[in-house]
């Protein structure tokens, strides 16, 4: 059986090699006193040594291998032999099995107890390799998801259920069981689906199975459980943790709970919906944990930045951020709002649903049951003395007209409006009745959005459009312009679970008001003001910010042309702005 190659101190070691002096490890040593983390840990902190460095050095002084993790190809049989909270406790991970002997990952290859505990654990001979304690932390929470644990609590909750749910649902209703399995179930879920960062869950009872899809990066990912008639149980325990009525399945309902996973705050809000074969939960997950989104931090480029925070920071007037369902609107909005939230400015908001609760701020959840519609709390705000009000969504002439009125009047008002560029917001606005004299007056400038995803940093490689691809690519282009003969694309690891993306970032087109434009709005002529739009010094098409991601390497061109206009638009706008794509 294996043995670490010396039990002797890293400190040690490394002023024996000449690594780091007598001094500079004292100084470590009394840091570490201080902070309590490890040694190695300490002296990258102090900036004694390189992380890379250090781990190549104990690679060879130990004479074991220093494994990337995130290049590394995981075998889940594997990975599972040792348990998650052993893995998380010792550092360490499960890589590969030759001849009977586990090579086993560790952050600390001379900690000599966790390698004694881990031939207790795994009852097999290991050989140690050193990683990353940084990529060790993100990988475990990759290789451990829940959705074995996840089906063997559906398997254990069915069984309990008997041959009659509904008794079980009584009695889960009224008990205060914290390990009934329906609760770990939950539990796992929530996990799951925290650790994967999905931003909505789906529960979905089927005919003979029930469906648990995961939203993540704006794609669906499905779990598919057999017990089919768990889907109650889920239902009534989510609805009483909402505050629902749990005696109403004939009509849809609407709550939020928030609840703590992993260490973080997570706010939940539900939404069910009666369907064929029982009732159907979606859940969108917001995490409180971080607070709240600056503008800075939402990767805007830096001209859109520029000229939406003047916008934003204007003492009257509207500002619209548009785009369809999902597109970060609203995070937009709120990042915006968490710039002007200063004890001088008041700021009332009307929202459905209040989706971050801010200090200082006066929001309020627009309920329709009872008559309290988006212009009902617009009116009554202008009679609560506010600087700014943001209008959760521009939805009839009433609220459009109110809204302008009081841009018009010395507020500032943020809204929202499902559009599909910024162009066509201005005269949607006049589509829905609001008269073209007051938009003209009132709207300062639209920021159009999408989201699209990030390819994984770790399975990026280069790609050649197709022919096809490179037609498209000329109509979105001025002619004559070159198109590079490269771009990049994701082949799929273990760290994107094979999709080729990692994570999403915004993409921007930002129109500001001018002369010819509001000339044209009073005038209501769709034909001039999208010719006065297309030829205005800030505009350029949401098409082209997503290109400049795909020419960085950011994005792939299967996602430009995803959130791209049809052929014969792309060509009807190719006269936009200089699209170099050299």
């Amino acid at each position: 059986m294996a043995e670490p190659k010396k039990k002797i101190r890293i400190g040690d070691l490394l002023v024996q090699n000449e690594v780091i002096s007598e001094d500079q490890l004292m100084t470590a040593l009394k840091e570490q006193k201080t902070s309590g983390r490890k040694l190695g840990n300490t002296l990258i902190d102090l900036g004694y040594v390189d992380e890379d460095n250090l781990l190549n050095f104990l690679s060879q002084q130990l004479g074991i291998p220093f494994v990337q993790l995130r290049h590394y190809q995981f075998d889940d049989a594997l990975v599972k032999k040792l348990p998650e909270n052993h893995a998380r406790r010792f550092r360490a991970l499960v890589l590969d099995e030759q001849q009977g002997e586990l090579l086993v990952g560790m952050a600390d290859p001379m900690d000599i107890f966790g390698y004694d505990e881990l031939v207790r654990i795994l009852k097999q001979p290991i050989r140690q390799a050193v990683v990353r304690e940084s990529e060790l932390l993100n990988t475990l929470d990759l290789v451990y998801r829940r959705t074995e644990e996840i089906s063997h609590l559906a398997e254990e909750l069915e069984d309990e259920l008997g041959d009659d749910a509904f008794d079980l649902a009584a009695l889960t209703a009224t008990g205060d069981d914290t390990e009934a399995p329906v609760v770990k179930l939950l539990q796992s879920i929530f996990e799951d689906a925290v650790q994967a960062r999905a931003s909505d869950i789906h529960i979905e009872p089927d005919e003979s199975v029930v469906r648990i899809r995961q939203r993540i990066d704006g794609v669906l990912q499905e779990h598919v459980m057999k017990e089919k008639r768990i889907n109650a149980a889920l239902v009534l325990r989510l609805k009483l943790m909402s505050g629902l009525n749990i005696s109403e399945k004939r009509i849809p309902q609407d709550g939020r709970f928030n609840i703590r996973v992993k260490g973080r705050s997570i706010d939940v809000r539900l939404s069910t919906m009666p369907v064929q074969y029982g009732e159907s939960v979606v859940m969108r997950l917001l995490d409180q944990t971080d607070g709240m989104l600056t503008l800075d931090s939402l990767g805007m480029p830096k001209m859109v930045m520029e000229r939406f925070r003047i916008a934003v920071s204007r003492p009257h007037g509207m500002v619209l951020v548009t785009g369809p369902t999902g597109s970060g609107k609203t995070t937009t909005l709120y990042g915006a709002l968490s710039e002007l939230n200063k004890p001088e400015v008041k700021i009332i908001t009307a929202e459905d649903p209040v989706e971050y609760r801010l200090p200082r701020i006066t929001q309020v959840q627009v309920n329709p049951k009872v008559g309290l519609e988006f212009s009902t709390v617009l009116r009554a705000s202008l009679r609560q003395d506010p600087d700014v009000i943001l209008i959760g969504e521009m939805r009839d002439q009433e609220t459009a007209e109110i809204g302008l009125r009081a841009a018009m009047t010395g507020h500032l008002v943020l809204s929202t409006l499902h559009t599909n560029d910024s162009v066509s917001s201005a005269m949607r606005l006049t589509d829905m009745g609001a008269e073209p004299y007051l938009v003209a007056s009132s709207l300062l400038g639209v920021l159009a959005q999408r989201l699209i995803r990030k390819l994984c940093d770790n399975c990026k490689q280069p790609y050649t459009p197709s022919d096809q691809e490179k037609i498209w690519l000329q109509s979105m282009a001025q002619s004559g312009v070159h198109v590079p003969s490269e771009f990049t694309n994701g082949s799929g690891c273990y760290q994107c679970s094979n999709t080729g993306y990692k994570g999403r970032i915004g993409v921007y087109e930002w129109l500001e008001m001018d002369e010819a434009m509001l000339d044209a709005l009073r005038r209501n002529s769709p034909s001039e003001f999208t010719a006065a739009a297309k030829k205005s010094r800030y505009y350029q098409p949401l098409e082209q910010c997503a290109l400049e991601y795909a020419k960085q390497g950011i994005t792939s061109l299967d996602e430009v042309f995803r959130i791209s206009a049809t052929l014969e638009d792309a060509d009807h706008r190719r006269d936009v702005g200089d699209i170099s794509l050299a």
